[in-house]
């Protein structure tokens, strides 16, 4: 009997449905010698602090730095019964063989392990590696099942990032928190993102606009403008000088351009265009398109190639053929398709470009959301562009002197439209609520030189512009392209035996993974770190405040890249992973030393601005409310009067600030909407506060003010 274990239930359903597991149990699939269980993501993780020494509980500075030695695991309460489920057909007698049939990259690798771990099994594992949910590449890969042991290195590289990350976050969060007074929460990836977000924004705050004007001739359908002038005076005086004057035409610049057609989609472009196009989030996309793989509609969509494998050329003919019958855009178009620009084995390590399926060509847009088909369009429409022909323009750039100053006039002219038409035809179906430019296509007279004109003239007023705040499109490539500036060419550029992997360089620098970035983007806006102002993302107040306050070493993309770029070493089997959690180790430590405390005014920078309430009736000092309650300021004085107190909830009355402020001032409150459980009904009243100096605070009602 052999068992296959997936990443997830509908996985496992396709997977059992192709190999004929078609015997439905508790927890698995069954049939024609296969049982078919799943994960629920990840079934087993590492333990929290506390399990390693019940002193990690509480969160002190002297507890750190936290090095687990050895690493323990734990099964979460919510996923303990189909881990049972596992580890018993793991251990099945009957079960010779173990297929690891997890998503096919870094964390799926370690989410098998894992389980094969904790449940002691040393059975034969055989690994599915698959791109795509269709039926037949699910065939294909049961036919070609490599050994695990292939993927061993693979299994160190994430093993290395997950305990990174651990070491990283425990210790890190922790030690900023206790030493700021607020949970702070430090990651790996997360907080260099955070600086980028930082860093823009105090680039628009810093931003001082200037002033400029230019000057345009204009004579019929030909306008020129000049360049930059600083002041309006020089403006007028040239714009006086040139109306009713002559320009003479110097020279006329002809230039021929081609515009390749673009790569298909990996994750991250894909992110980046759903986001510009129709204002998806990195992980909405993701979510998307993680759906779409799941009904064999879209191939693995968690990539970093935006190639295809050579023998895949054929199926992309085909392929073709049926999309250009199916998408509505399509229709008409005269293509002559060039797929062999779109393959290239080399460029591809674990998984092919996203692509459409033969199963979307059969089943086409029926029974999908609107974002799914959205999606679909968008990766549909690149596949047709990257295999169109390119676009071939021309430009013309012509000086014109007129008063002494020089006027420039540009113009172009489409001569091919190629894989531009694709696009063109493509975005005018679909609802984009994108900001995209529109390409101009100014068009000039025919000139020659020492043609003149007369030409009449205006002034313009323009503001040199702010950097623009990041969007998800623009920080996804920053964060992929982070740190590559500033990388040793020996760290970049890989080695021989990675390239013929297909790791060149855009695949070995950055901040994270095509698969975690999404979640490191939703985590900041989590913690209130970031926030999201339409398309935009921009840092909180405590998110700049962290990330000035911490190190270099926390918040550097440069280091962080070379941390990702060591992992892809580790994955390729051209690193140690002793030596790189050795380093970490090192680092944590270091860390915890270098800040063993901060000043006293420092330690309030995170502390929210109190709002005073009133003054207390028992020493005089200010009354602040809080989340639960209503507080005196004097630590030493016991003065609380909680928002939860059975005197209001009984009169089903909020305890409201506007009340507390009352009850403090003049030491009574007029209380509208009071509820009365011997009438059933609610009166209004006058509240008393009756404080006798005891643990807690008693309020009355005045005699006299029942209604």
């Amino acid at each position: 009997m052999n068992l296959v274990i997936a990443e997830k239930p509908s996985v496992a359903r396709s997977i059992a449905a192709v190999i004929g597991a078609t015997e439905k149990q508790n927890g698995y699939w069954q049939g024609s010698g296969y049982l078919v269980s799943w994960c629920i993501g990840h079934l087993v993780s590492f333990a929290e602090a506390g399990q390693y020494d019940e002193k990690y509980c509480k969160w002190k500075y002297e507890d750190l730095p936290i090095l687990p030695q050895p690493w323990q695991f734990i099964v979460p309460d919510e996923k303990k019964q189909q881990f049972e489920i596992v580890r018993s057909l793991l251990n099945r007698p009957d079960v010779d063989s173990v297929t690891a049939a997890t998503d096919a990259g870094r964390e799926g690798e370690l989410i098998f392990r894992f389980v094969y771990q904790m449940a002691g099994c040393t059975k034969t594992v055989k690994r599915l590696w698959i791109s795509s949910m269709e039926d037949a590449a699910i065939r294909e890969g049961f036919a070609n099942l490599r050994p695990d042991s292939d993927y061993d290195a693979l299994y160190q590289s994430a093993l290395c990032r997950a305990k990174a990350d651990w070491l990283v976050g425990i210790n890190a969060t922790r030690l900023f928190s206790v030493l700021y007074h607020k949970t702070l929460t430090v990651g790996r990836v997360q907080t260099p993102t955070l600086k980028m977000l930082v860093d823009r924004d105090a680039k628009i705050l810093r931003f001082q606009k200037e002033k400029y004007y230019t000057v345009g001739i204009h004579s019929g359908s030909l306008k020129a403008d000049s360049g930059r002038i600083a002041d309006a005076e020089t403006a007028n005086s040239l714009k006086e000088k040139c109306t009713g004057a002559v320009a003479v035409c110097t020279s006329v610049k002809r230039e021929k351009k081609t515009e390749q057609p673009p790569k298909l989609y990996d994750l991250t472009t894909l992110q980046r265009e759903a986001n510009r196009l129709f204002g998806f989030t990195a992980k909405q996309t993701l979510d998307y398109a993680q759906h779409l793989y799941e009904k064999k509609l879209l191939t693995y969509p968690r990539t970093d190639s935006q190639y295809l494998t050579e023998d895949m050329g054929q199926t992309v003919q085909h392929l073709v053929s049926d999309l250009l019958r199916l998408l509505p855009f399509a229709q008409g178009l005269v293509l002559t398709p060039d797929v062999g620009r779109i393959l290239n084995s080399k460029k591809v390590s674990d998984h092919h470009a996203i692509i459409p399926t033969s199963e979307f060509v059969k089943q086409g847009f029926t029974g999908l959301a609107e974002s799914e088909c959205k999606l679909m369009n968008l990766v549909c429409s690149k596949l047709l562009c990257a295999i169109a022909a390119p676009h071939e323009y021309e430009t013309v750039t012509a000086v014109f002197s007129c008063a002494g100053n020089e006027f420039t006039a540009k113009g172009k002219t489409v001569l091919v439209p190629g894989w531009k038409e694709i696009d063109q035809r493509f975005r005018s179906t679909m609802k984009a609520d994108g900001e995209e430019e529109a390409e101009s296509l100014n068009t000039l007279p025919e000139l020659a030189e020492g043609q003149s004109f007369r030409v009449t003239s205006t002034v313009s007023e323009h503001f040199t512009s702010p950097p623009k705040a990041y969007t998800e499109d623009t920080l996804l490539s920053a964060m992929e392209r982070a740190g590559a500036e500033d990388m040793p060419e020996d760290k970049v550029n890989c080695s021989a035996g990675a390239r013929e992997g297909g790791l060149g360089q855009a695949e070995r620098k950055g901040l994270g993974t095509p698969a975690t970035r999404a979640a490191i983007l939703e985590k900041l806006v989590q913690m209130g770190f970031v926030q999201r102002k339409g398309k935009q993302l921009v840092p909180t107040k405590d998110g700049i405040n962290l990330a000035v306050v911490l190190p270099e070493s926390l918040t550097s993309p440069v280091l962080t890249a070379e941390w990702e770029n060591r992992l892809t070493e580790i994955a390729k089997g051209n690193a140690d992973a002793d030596e790189f959690m050795a380093e970490i180790e090192a680092q944590v430590r270091q860390l915890v030393k270098t800040y063993s405390c901060i000043s006293a005014d420092k330690q309030n920078l995170f502390q929210s601005e109190r709002v005073i309430i009133g003054k207390c009736p028992r020493c005089s000092e200010n009354v602040y409310e809080g989340k639960k309650n209503f507080y005196c300021g004097n630590r030493s004085c016991q003065f609380v009067m909680w928002k939860n107190d059975r005197f209001f909830e009984q009169r089903k009355k909020a305890f409201t600030p506007k009340i507390a402020a009352a009850l403090l001032k003049n030491g009574k409150a007029k209380v509208k909407g009071l509820y009365s459980e011997k009438t059933g009904k609610t009166y209004d009243a006058t509240v008393l506060l009756a404080d006798t100096g005891g643990k807690y605070v008693n309020y009355r009602i005045a005699t006299d003010s029942i209604m």
